[in-house]
């Protein structure tokens, strides 16, 4: 017999279908060791030995496979074929080397890159050993990440409070979101003016053309830099009349881009449909393990974890046979194209990510995968289809325009596409619109054509300052820079926010305080290893690991050798001393030059205090140096010359038309709150926190005065008699009703919720009381148990999600996402799970009773073994 590992257990059973009865395919649930949580888990001091532990779940499936292995004559390892399924397999392989289940047993691993019969079956005709590169490449990133993990973060706990953690990439990601917001900061608009004309011909179309130089002299962008020469410029086109000069035309291709790697099936997929990088990777992982086709469960993509740009010939051929069938002849290019990888590390530069037969339309699957897989399946075909297309052709032409006095230039652009090649599939996004004026279609013109003149229009401009990043173009950027890799951007975007260093506001990252000042501290005293160079170089020296070109011990000693005094000799610094470090850092951010020439430090409201950088636990701000005698406080990263926001400069809302009162929005030492006029000495006056999810810029006098009205009366509930209300406390916005609160989606649904709803609400928090205190969200419904109709739901437990069927209860595997999970992988984690409470309920009945009375005894040696390591 052989044995097959695998990651999945869908994956297993897809397998062992391809395989026959030969063959026992079994699951690892992915990763089935790991470094404990802990610091010492890494030794440098003994040649970086790891301590490795397996987790429960992993020890009793590995107890299985073991079990399986010492009955078998081969054992084929076929992880998925990158630097982390070579870990897996090598995890795999030493426990059961440790179990001594390997006696005789051929090892052999395997890789495929799609789940298709025929892949599946080349691949085990064509078995290799573990590359022992890969493994040591692995070994050198995961102790590499450990140890600037557990050495720094204990740094940025005690230096600043309320940080949470630093990482070797994460770090540097969030420098570059950082940096992206004081650029924005920093930025003054510039005034720039256009003129345009409104112009007709004798094909009676009208276009539009601009001024492009006065006098002979070509005009630059800030040459019209006010009203005035705007006008004077006008007045020069309005010199009839306008003759066309010259009329160039000139032929143009544009090219396919290549089919998707992983950063860019990410910057698309959030580019065209929305998704986050981490979704995007969740639905790519179901179309690559399969779905049910004719019924036969098959892959439907290739692996999505690559930075190759390649494709299988194979499949080359299917997909230019498809353009053919499909678009024409004139659509195939006479030779196929090939594409250049920009991967370092020919070992992880695998094929692209495409459909595993181009030949399978959207169409011919949409029966079979849900929304979101549809989109994204039709996203990859449609890449890898216009990526072997002939070229758009078109024609771009420039028209000049001149008047009568050869003052005043005008120039018209405009460009017609006249073979649309695989511009008819595909045409990729971008992340921030540019210039529209080459799309533009002009209309016939010929040299000395009189034009009519329409309109004459001056128009105003001001520059825009840098956009914020977005998933794609942060994924884009870090790929630029050689920041992470294919399997890593996904994670480290989402560390960002789970960390809270970021939010998103309008699909773009926005650093919060925490991030900021995180940032801060690491450029100030740790900034070779947030340069973008460092990160990018060590990245490039773990590539040489898996390659074989060098040694990964020694790339640790050199890495350690230099960071671990810079830690030490930071933890030396007192506090105080790193916050005015800090301060000094951050001044040209926080106290930028005023306008009046005044000092930016000055307090503006005891006028003799010094405005500096403090800290809370609720994160920095900035505040006098006058406290507690004053009390004035604006938030970190805003700078105080416009006054905006600051605590004695309230922004004006409006008045109650209740009471009269006067609703500002004010800034205190906690965040941004609303006040309602102002009491009498010794009184307070009624306030309400601006929740988080209610941008200050955005907010209106109703919403304003909806906050101070909280808490909110929902109504009574049927059964108590008692009353329901709603409201936002320091954990967000809630219901109560009788000591019980349950959690609403946001600030919007506390003035929104009903009465059904808010008893629903309660009703379900009461319930989870009742089990102790264990969560039953239902993260996702699946639908009915085929055995007895009952429902089949993901839910959301206190030791994390699981799948749920009457009273079985299964916990879901390591690194699988709740949205994920199919009824088919529910019911086998739920039968395992069955089978398992049964064998448990026979096991002591099998034991002698004699056993039993040991097994009772033993408890009673460990007090004493305590008590004597304690004495």
């Amino acid at each position: 017999m052989n044995v097959v590992i695998v990651e999945s257990p869908s994956k297993a059973k897809t397998i062992n279908k391809y395989l026959g009865k030969d063959f026992k395919v079994l699951a690892s649930f992915g990763h089935v060791r790991d470094l404990p949580a802990k610091d010492g888990s890494v030794k440098p001091d003994e040649d970086f030995a790891m301590d490795w532990v397996v987790d429960r779940d992993s020890n009793k499936r590995l107890t299985d496979i073991a079990k399986a292995v010492k009955e078998a004559d081969r054992l084929y390892l076929a992880t998925d074929p990158d630097r982390e399924g070579e870990a897996i397999s090598w995890h795999v392989m030493e426990v059961l080397k440790q179990k001594k289940a390997l006696k005789d047993v051929e090892v052999k691993r395997v890789v495929f890159n799609e789940i298709t019969k025929s892949a599946i079956l080349k691949a085990m005709a064509e078995p290799r050993d573990l590359d022992d590169e890969l493994v040591k490449a692995y070994l050198a990133r995961r102790a590499l990440d450990y140890l600037v993990g557990f050495t720094l973060s204990p740094v940025l706990w005690r230096k600043l409070p309320g940080a949470r953690s630093a990482g070797r990439v994460q770090s540097v990601a969030l420098r570059l979101v950082c940096e992206r917001e004081s650029e924005i900061e920093k930025f003054v608009a510039q005034e720039y003016w256009t003129v345009e004309a409104g112009l007709n011909g004798d094909a009676g179309k009208p276009f539009t053309g601009r001024l492009f130089a006065t006098n002979g002299q070509k005009l630059d962008k800030y040459d019209l830099n006010d009203e005035a020469k705007a006008l004077a410029a006008a007045k020069l086109v309005e010199r009839a009349p306008l003759t066309v000069r010259g009329v160039e035309r000139k032929p143009a291709r544009r090219h396919p881009q290549p089919p998707f790697t992983t950063s860019t099936l990410q910057q698309e997929a959030a580019r065209k449909l929305g998704f986050a990088a981490n979704h995007t990777m969740r639905v790519a992982q179901n179309l690559y393990e399969g779905k049910s086709i004719g019924g036969e469960v098959t892959g439907l993509i290739t692996y999505m974890r690559t930075d190759g740009v390649t494709i299988a010939q194979e499949a080359l051929m299917s997909a230019r046979g498809v353009i053919e069938s499909r678009y024409g002849k004139k659509y195939l290019p006479d030779a196929p194209r090939v594409y250049k990888t920009k991967a370092k590390n020919a070992q992880e530069a695998h094929e692209a990510i495409r459909p595993t037969d181009p030949r399978r339309t959207p169409a011919d699957v949409a029966h079979a995968l849900d929304q979101d897989e549809m989109k994204l399946y039709e996203l990859i075909w449609r890449r890898t289809i216009a990526s072997q297309m002939e070229s758009a052709q078109m024609e771009r032409t420039t028209v000049t325009i001149l008047n009568a006095d050869q003052t005043a230039e005008l120039r018209a652009t405009g460009t017609v596409i006249q073979f649309d090649g695989f511009l008819s599939v595909y045409q990729e996004g971008r992340d921030d619109d540019g210039d529209e004026d080459d799309s533009r279609i002009l209309p016939p013109l010929r040299e000395g054509e009189v034009l009519t003149t329409e309109s004459i229009t001056p128009k105003q401009h001001f520059t825009d300052p840098p956009p914020r990043f977005t998933e794609a173009s942060l994924v884009k950027r870090m790929e630029e820079l050689g920041i992470g890799r294919p399997s890593t951007y996904a994670s480290i975007l989402t560390v960002l926010r789970d960390r809270n260093y970021v939010h998103m506001d309008r699909s773009r990252f926005v650093p919060d305080d925490k991030g900021r000042l995180v940032t801060a501290f690491l450029e100030k005293f740790f900034h070779r290893y947030v340069e973008y160079d460092f990160t990018a170089n060590l990245e490039e020296q773990l590539d040489e690991i898996s390659a074989g070109d060098e040694d990964w011990k020694k790339v640790l000693a050199e890495f350690w050798a230099a960071f671990k005094p810079k830690t030490e000799e930071i933890l030396g610094v007192r506090n105080a001393e790193v916050i005015d470090a800090l301060d000094d850092f951050l001044a040209p951010m926080l106290f930028a030059r005023t306008s009046d020439g005044s000092d930016p430090r000055k307090c503006p409201a005891c006028e003799n205090g010094r405005l500096g950088l403090k800290t809370s636990r609720f994160g920095a701000f900035v505040g006098c140096s006058n406290y507690p005698e004053c009390s004035y406080t604006r938030p970190f990263g805003q700078n105080g010359d416009d006054g905006e926001g600051a605590s004695d400069e309230p922004s004006i809302l409006g008045n109650d038309p209740d009471t009269g009162d006067e609703i500002s929005l004010r800034i205190g030492r906690f965040g941004p709150y609303i006040q309602a006029g102002e009491a009498p000495k010794g009184e307070k006056p009624r306030r309400a926190s601006l929740p988080k999810d209610v941008p200050a810029a955005e907010l209106t006098l109703e919403k304003a005065l909806q906050l101070l009205s909280l808490p909110r009366t929902v109504g009574t509930h049927p059964e108590t008699g008692k009353p329901i209300t709603a409201s936002i406390g320091r954990y967000g916005p809630y219901v109560a009703h009788d000591g019980i609160y349950g959690k609403l989606a946001g600030t919007d649904e506390v003035f929104s919720v009903g009465l059904n709803r808010a008893v629903s609400i309660i009703a379900d928090t009461a319930a989870k009381k009742a089990g102790g205190g264990a969560s039953k969200t239902v993260l996702k419904e699946l639908g009915a148990h085929p055995a007895d109709e009952g429902p089949v739901r993901v839910l959301d437990g206190r030791y994390g999600p699981y799948v749920n069927h009457g009273k079985v209860n299964a916990t879901l595997p390591k690194g699988t996402e709740p949205e994920s999970v199919t009824m088919e992988q529910a019911l086998e984690w739920l039968a395992a799970k069955a089978d398992k409470k049964g064998t448990g309920k026979k096991a002591p009945a099998r034991k002698a009773p004699a056993k039993k009375a040991a097994a009772k005894k033993a408890p009673a040696k460990k007090p004493a073994a305590k008590s004597k390591k304690a004495s």
